[in-house]
């Protein structure tokens, strides 16, 4: 932090003893710098490592300095900045401070007050990240959430958080059966005993009757940061209590012939996260498509192609069936997708944010990172039986560094099935 400064406070002193002489003395003729343009330029040189224009600068700005610092600090100190651009700010306000002392003389109260903000962001950027860190093994498996919202009263109360397991739910259940109707297909839902003793929430389910009540059994829960834990996150290394699984699933009127599985292991993808669609295509399972059985699947029989503009990778082919035997339709349409063919525009660097594809994948499905999982779809294989996106549909995101290209005019397409 300082240290960067006192660096170009050295080397401009160096270079300007070698380069300039006196003749810098009273700096270039026509009076300083309008206060305006002073933290602009500034930045610029400062970044550029221009030592020469820098300290120029900084000898003719004396009066408007102390103001140029105390207003980065005060943009600092704004709460809806994020913390790379509070230290930004500040790395440059201890720049000019380090660099007004030095040339001007004084400043010491600047600096001060600098390196007291300094410290305190990186403090409370340490907490954040500890918090966030704080659970990050028993969220390293697909799905899982450490319910968080009630921490401070769960501790108060010796307790750690809850630990939820989607893939152990998504066994006995479709997705479906949950979302939307129970749980809004978003992380950010507080979940409160209130609400559970009312019935709604986990105590859809956990209510004695259908799961364990949640009102008795708390430690069944409550096991996030504990060794019974691992579990629940790392099923695939550590196994899983199949007869268990089995008894809640004939319960509920589920499947899970475990005794399908080769050595009893679950199937995974190249990440080591379970394949489901493997499980449902070997008939080790079959969860149910509602919690009450009041419901059917609601499937949905067509595949449409998103044809790639980048050379290197494939097409990619959306089976609507694929994924409609686990979630119902109003779940992506059209909140998250336009149900209209060739409307959405479907970007990768939206997915990694959490939109469209992404408000699933990378989060209780596959990754996309495992992009021959989508790419599979040869560009010079022709395709029966699927819906094109029209010509002028939004095109696929290129590639950064990567000439966009202008794809094919698609053949003439089948009816859909």
């Amino acid at each position: 932090m300082r240290l960067k400064a006192l660096t170009v406070v050295l080397a401009a002193t160096a270079f300007l003893f070698l380069t300039a002489g006196d003749s810098l003395a009273g700096g270039p003729a026509g009076g300083g710098p309008a206060g305006g343009d002073f933290r602009a330029k500034f930045t610029k040189y400062y970044k550029g490592n221009n030592f020469y224009v820098l300290v120029t600068l900084v000898k003719k700005s004396k009066e408007i300095m102390p103001g140029e610092i105390e207003a980065l600090l005060e943009e600092a100190d704004d709460p809806g900045k994020s913390f790379n651009e509070k230290m930004e700010l500040l790395d440059l306000a201890s720049a000019m401070a380090t660099m007004y002392k030095h040339w001007h003389g004084g400043g010491d109260d600047l600096i001060a007050k600098v390196e007291a903000m300094q410290r305190r962001e990186k403090k409370k950027e340490d907490a954040r990240l500890a918090k966030l860190n704080r659970w990050k093994k028993e969220e390293s498996f697909l799905g899982n959430i450490v319910m968080q919202s009630s921490l401070a009263k769960m501790e108060a109360e010796g307790l750690t958080p809850a630990l939820f397991p989607h893939w152990l739910h998504r066994i006995w259940y479709d997705c479906a059966a949950c979302h939307d109707s129970v749980f809004p297909m978003k992380r950010e839902t507080a979940v409160t005993h209130a609400a559970m003793d009312g019935g709604k929430l986990c105590g859809a389910c956990h209510n004695g009757e259908t799961a364990f009540n949640t009102t008795e059994e708390c430690a069944r829960c409550h096991v996030a940061g504990k060794p019974g834990a691992e579990a629940l996150y790392r099923p695939t290394k550590k196994g899983v209590d199949h007869e268990r699984i089995k008894a809640v699933a004939e319960r509920v009127g589920a499947k899970w012939d475990y005794e399908k599985l080769p050595d009893g292991k679950l199937p995974t993808d190249k990440y080591k996260f379970i394949d489901w669609l493997k499980l449902k295509a070997d008939g080790v399972i079959d969860p149910k498509p509602s919690l009450h059985g009041t419901e059917s699947r609601e499937v949905r029989d067509n595949v449409i192609l998103f044809e790639s503009n980048n050379s290197f990778l494939k097409n990619t082919l959306f089976n609507h069936r694929v994924h409609s035997q686990w979630i119902k339709c109003s779940s992506c349409h059209p909140s998250i997708f336009k149900d209209e063919l060739g409307a959405n525009v479907i970007l990768m660097s939206e997915m990694s944010k959490g939109k469209n594809c992404g408000r699933c994948h990378g989060k209780v499905a596959f990754t996309f990172a495992d992009c021959l999982r989508c790419h599979n779809q040869p560009k010079d294989k022709p395709v029966e039986g699927v819906l094109f996106r029209p010509k002028d549909a939004p095109p696929a995101e290129p590639i950064p560094g990567l000439p966009a290209e202008t794809p094919a005019a698609p053949a003439p397409a089948s009816p859909a099935r």
